[in-house]
């Protein structure tokens, strides 16, 4: 099993009032809970479920996960750039695991 690994691209200034945009990747194997293993048990579901992207602690961006969802799934969105503070981004497995990672936006 690897270890998931999450990836972001987003600009580290940004003019007050620009639109930039953030793209964001988890290395993830996902397991649907749909397969069978060789033995014929069902192998359990396991796949991020959530992710959650936080402006200076404000939600700005949310996006729940299901099973048709690809392996390593990218996220591409838009934010406006309204104050110099912190992005948080976090991923939500099954199970209870979390994958977070942070970026410092300054705004000019």
């Amino acid at each position: 099993m690897i270890t998931p690994t999450p990836r972001v691209i987003v600009p580290s200034a940004a003019a007050k009032g620009d639109v930039f945009q953030v793209k964001t990747i988890i290395s993830h194997e996902m397991e649907t809970g749909l397969r069978h293993d060789d033995q014929g048990d069902v192998i359990p579901r396991k796949i991020i479920n959530k992710f959650v992207c936080r402006y200076n602690n404000a939600v700005v961006f949310s996006v729940d996960f299901h099973e048709a969802i690809a392996a390593n799934p990218f996220v591409e969105f838009s934010l406006r750039a309204t104050e110099s503070g912190r992005l948080d981004f976090v991923w939500e497995e099954d199970g209870g695991a979390v994958y977070a990672l942070s970026h410092q936006l300054t705004v000019t």
